[in-house]
Parts: structure tokens; sequence; C-alpha cells
């Protein structure tokens, strides 16, 4: 069996999905030493794994990001986007690496596994000549002729029109609109004693795997897609064990009596409810369906509104109807799963780019902000819960996934490297 070295940026939409992958290797008898903030000690434990904290890097907490990063406070739109690449992913980088080189320097290990945004484990991999396993934690980020840049959140356009929009964009952004971050990067590996290079920032993937767990139909197609990467379908983490609102007959009376059940959402980032929380409750209150908020809310509710900070999915989301989400992958892929179509205000971080595929493959709306108007979610959840078609592009996506063992998957694929690396 193979000690493997694990690596997550103390993000938790980075660290649930790991757990999944985590728990399957030791389950087949991997040695695994998890390295990650300190918040996260109690669910790497839980999976089998050795937790080693941060020791040189920074932790921080990430209930409060502009607060662990104040260079962030009051910046929006593509400037935020920089500086959150800078600050939370490139900055860490070189103190990461000094972490993980003692580590492997203590003890052995045959590769790492790391999410997308640890760059400290890109680094180790050249400096240590490991293997290096990517998990993706969002959609895929890899450039490509047959795609827009990352970030832009355009779809698709065929044709020869498409590739010269896509290649002159990708110069365009990858190399003059994040010029800055590309400098950075390459600094990065300069101080790790690797060659600057040319690359940019978005060109930084395993060359060895890299697993995004996802189906390919909610991906764009890319005919230059690299080899190494892998669609296993979705890692859905163990639901905490959590007691159920005392409002929970209310969803059982609703499912029964044919109410819709709409789901609110902003999941574990960007969490300021006045964004969509608070216009997504003030625009469904007279609609004819029962709204089941997880997150903050303050003040009076609407009657047909629920609130909760937490419901486990995996009982909720068999009878929801519309899921109305600021884009979080992680439960754009939990609803999907269940064949759930949704409606997507997403305005920050990568956000944008998951709404954008929601749209693209027809499973929901893309409402194209990140604070929408009442009437805006509105709007759109009455349109998703009239027009079949949302619904059923939503259950064949679901259909694909539910043939997808990620867990499996995953596993066969990080072994098959390491026997061929052995």
């Amino acid at each position: 069996m193979a000690r493997l070295l694990v690596a997550t940026v103390p993000l938790t939409g980075h660290v649930q999905p790991m757990t999944v992958l985590v728990r399957a290797l030791v389950e087949r008898g991997h040695e695994i030493h998890w390295y990650t903030g300190a918040k996260f000690a109690p669910a790497v434990r839980a999976t089998g794994a050795a937790f080693v904290p941060v020791q040189h890097a920074r932790d921080w907490d990430d209930a409060d990001v502009d607060a662990a990063f104040p260079a962030l406070r009051d910046k929006r739109g593509l400037s935020r986007v920089k500086t959150q690449l800078r600050e939370l992913f490139i900055g860490p980088a070189a103190d990461q690496l000094r972490d993980l080189e003692a580590i492997t320097s203590r003890q052995s290990v045959d590769a790492i596994l790391a999410d997308s945004a640890h760059l400290g484990a890109a680094l180790l991999s050249e400096t240590r000549g490991l293997p290096w396993i990517g998990l993706g934690i969002s959609a895929l980020m890899a450039p490509s002729l047959d795609t827009a840049p990352f970030g832009s959140a355009y779809p698709p356009l065929p044709g020869a029109a498409g590739e010269r929009r896509n290649r002159i964009m990708n110069h365009v952004v990858f190399r003059v609109m994040f010029s800055g971050v590309n400098r950075a990067w390459r600094r990065a590996r300069t101080a790790a004693g690797l060659p600057a290079g040319d690359g940019t920032y978005f060109d930084v993937m395993s060359p060895d795997l890299f697993l995004q767990p996802t189906v390919a139909s909610f991906e764009y197609p890319r005919r230059d897609l690299p080899p190494q990467v892998r669609f296993i379908g979705p890692l859905v983490p163990r639901a905490p064990a959590a007691a159920l609102p005392d409002w929970w007959a209310d969803v059982v009376a609703a499912r029964e009596s044919g109410v819709p059940i709409v789901l609110v959402t902003q999941g574990t980032l960007a969490t300021d409810p006045r964004e969509l929380i608070a216009p997504a409750i003030a625009g469904l209150a007279g609609e004819p369906v029962l709204v089941v908020v997880t997150g903050r809310h303050e003040g009076d509710l609407p009657a047909n509104v629920r609130v909760a900070a937490f419901v486990p999915y995996d009982l909720l989301l068999p009878h929801v109807s519309v899921m109305v989400t600021n884009g979080g992958y992680g439960g754009v892929q939990m609803a999907l799963r269940h064949g759930v179509p949704l409606v997507a205000a997403g305005g920050s971080e990568e956000k944008p780019e998951i709404a954008a595929r929601i749209a693209w493959s027809g499973v929901g709306l893309d409402l194209k902000t990140g604070t929408p108007s009442p009437a805006q979610v509105a709007a759109a959840v009455r349109r998703v819960l009239a027009e079949p078609g949302f619904r059923e592009r939503a259950g064949v996506i679901a259909s694909e996934m539910s043939a997808c063992d990620a867990r499996t998957r995953g596993v066969e694929e990080i072994e098959r490297l390491l026997r061929s690396r052995a």
C-alpha cells in the first residue's frame, strides 16, 4: 500500500470533497497524512488520515475571508478576483512548500494529492519529483481553443468564429488582464528555486493525473482536453449528524400536497445574505411555494419561508423542485445528483463560470449577477417550475452521475498512477 501526502487550502469547499476520496483511500489500506488548516483537524481525523498542522504557512478561518485577508475589503468584480488569487493561493505558496518539504524530509511519500488551488503542492512536485494528483474543486479551468478564458463566463461559440474569439480573449485575459497575477506566480516559482517560466497562473495543472468531480456533460467540451483529466462524478461528503429542524413536517406536507419546494442557499463562501438570500425571500414571499433557506437571515419571515443554518442535503434535495444558489460548485453538483434544476446568481470568485455552465447544459438559468432583485429571482423560479425542459435535462445529468462511483473511480485512477510510477 502507498503512503500519500494530501494538501488542501483551508476552505470548506476544498476540504469537503477531499474527505470522500481520502476516506476511500484509507479503506483501501493506504496511509494518508493530510496537511491543512487546524479548523479541519476533526474532519481529517474522521477519515482515518493523520492530521498534519500548518507550521510556516498562514492558517486562517474561511468563515470570514475578508477578516483573514484585509486586502479583500471593499474589492469587487475583477479587482477582487485578482486579489483573491494573489492573497489566498499564490502568496502562501512558498511557505506551503516549506512545510511540505519538511514533511517529506521526515518521511518518504509516494505521491502528493492536493486540491487544484494548492500551489505549494505544485511546487513540491517539481522540487522533489513527486507524482502529483490534482483534485478539481470548481469548474475546469484548463485553457483551450474551444473555450473562452476562465473567468469570462462566456459559453462556447462553435466554428471558426469561436476559435478566433477564444484565441484573442485567451491572450488578452490570461496574458494582459492577469499579468500581475502571472508575475506573482513566477516570483513564487523563483523563490522555490525553480525557473520562472513563461506560463500563466491558469496553466497550473498536474501533468500526472487530474480528477474532476463531475460528469463530462456538465463541462464545456474541449478537443484539446489534457489527457490526464478524468471525470469521476461528484464527490458527495457524508452529511454531519444534525437534528432536522422543527419545521421539517412542513417540508413533508408540502411534498405530499404538490406544493413546490424552493431551496435557497449561499453555500460556505460569499455568505452575505443581502446578496441572494434576502432578495430571494422577498421575491418568493407571495408565490405558491415553500421556501427553505439554509444560511443566515435576520428579521421577520413571510409565512411560506423556513430558515435553518443547516439541513442535510441528502434528506432535503429529494423533496426540492428548484434550487436557488450563488453557484458554489459542491452544492450545484449535489443538486444535479438529485436531478434538481437550478437558478444561479453567481457574482464572486469563480461562481459566474459555474452559473454559465448551468445555463449552457440546460439544467437551469443564469441570472448573470450576484445581487439579483426580488423580481428577477421570482421570475426565474416561475420559469424553471413552468418549463419541464430544465428538470428533464437535470434528470439526464442525474442519471449520468448515478452511473459514476466517484470514490471507486478516483481511487482506481490514483492506484493506476502509483503502479505506473512504482
